[in-house]
């Protein structure tokens, strides 16, 4: 009876601050996102501890943290709250007062290459929807989802413990490259050690980041010293600005700057990354399902992820083809030069025409038997 009573006594307005809270990290941020007052707030969520029974944050000098309890409550107040929502957003497109609306999330180092044809092709197919993107760390996407703030990401596979009531489907993998502008002096050839980079300014992602793990492995890999001096950057835009305006040696995944290196505004350094590797891929809830906006952009990003996928390897293909093709080349015309070599020696005439490079044996010379000499010539 009286856990029927809390049921009833549990409004709206307690899991909006509940969820916030737990998103932000702390109840000034979680205010201003509500755009409420920090001490309705604080009474919001100590209202809904009380009536639960239990403490649902750890609160501390650092923020808010959830508790065990607050883990748990969670999941189901984010589904209670986006089921609400898409309720609303239902009858309102039923009512023909508005339309559909939709709250994503995605890494600004993959929407660069990812969200632009996303967006092309699920506006032909949805007009009228309104998508609102947020970008930030895999962290932060992370903690949006639980909290029903987006309903769904595109993001990294995260430690376990982080993926807590979460599912995570792969769409594809992307290596990390270290590029510099063209032009640039360690572009203009090959490397004769890897320290020179401590040479320029060094962009490497923010700490506590997959990809930053990724590039500090490149560069102990590479026998480069632990950095004294380097710019964090999670922003594409900003990493860009500073490889291209002030030299830097800038650590980015590949995808994110596809253009630049299509068009030959950034070149990757000549240094070995296999091992880069990171997965991404769509990341839900486990506890609630897509909208029917949210499946149908959900498709388009597979969709789209797909194609992707088939032409890097496409491209991969043909670049190993290509490799191929120059080592036979490279071959055919060792062997050439070694029966060039070899006419020589034998006392042959070689010619060779220069404009289809072909091979050109003539007869050896009897010579002057008489003297005992011989005449040689080699054309070339």
């Amino acid at each position: 009876m009286q856990r029927s009573l809390a049921d009833s006594r549990v409004k709206f307005r307690h899991l909006q601050c509940f969820l916030a809270v737990a998103q932000f990290g702390g109840v000034q941020k979680a205010a201003e996102s509500l755009s409420i007052t920090q001490p309705a707030v604080s009474k919001t969520v100590a209202e809904l501890e009380e009536i639960l029974g239990v403490r649902l944050f750890e609160r501390g000098r650092h923020g808010a943290v959830p508790t065990r309890e607050g883990q748990l409550f969670m999941p189901h107040a984010s589904a209670c709250v986006s089921a609400l929502r898409q309720g609303v957003d239902l009858l309102a497109r039923v009512e023909g007062e508005a339309a559909a609306t939709l709250d994503i999330g995605v890494l600004p180092t993959v929407a660069t290459s990812l969200v632009p044809p996303v967006m092309r092709l699920f506006g032909e197919q949805w007009p009228n929807a309104i998508v609102r993107l947020k970008t930030g760390s895999n962290t932060e996407l992370l903690e949006r989802l639980k909290a029903g703030a987006i309903e769904f990401a595109v993001g990294r596979l995260a430690d376990p413990e982080r993926m807590v009531g979460l599912t995570f489907e792969q769409l594809y993998s992307e290596p990390l490259v270290a590029v510099v502008r063209a032009g640039h002096a360690l572009a203009s050839g090959p490397l004769s050690s890897a320290t020179r980079l401590l040479e320029f300014s060094v962009v490497v992602p923010p700490y506590g980041t997959l990809i930053r793990q990724s590039a500090e492995s490149l560069l102990r890999a590479w026998a480069v010293p632990p950095l004294s001096s380097f710019i964090e950057v999670l922003s594409v835009s900003v990493g860009r600005a500073l490889a291209l305006e002030n030299d830097a040696v800038w650590f980015v995944p590949r995808s994110a700057i596809e253009y630049e290196l299509a068009h030959g505004l950034l070149v990757p350094l000549p240094l070995p990354v296999a091992g880069t590797e990171e997965p991404v891929g769509l990341i839900l809830r486990s506890d609630t399902q897509p909208t029917p906006v949210g499946r149908a952009l959900i498709d388009v990003v597979r969709k789209v992820a797909r194609e992707r996928l088939a032409r890097h390897v496409q491209a991969r293909a043909e670049e190993g083809r290509g490799k191929t093709s120059a080592r036979s080349r490279a071959k055919r015309d060792a062997g050439n030069e070694a029966k060039a070599d070899a006419g020589v020696d034998a006392g042959v005439d070689v010619k060779r025409d220069a404009s289809h490079g072909a091979t050109k044996r003539a007869a050896k010379p009897q010579g002057d038997t008489a003297s005992g000499t011989s005449r040689r010539k080699v054309h070339l």
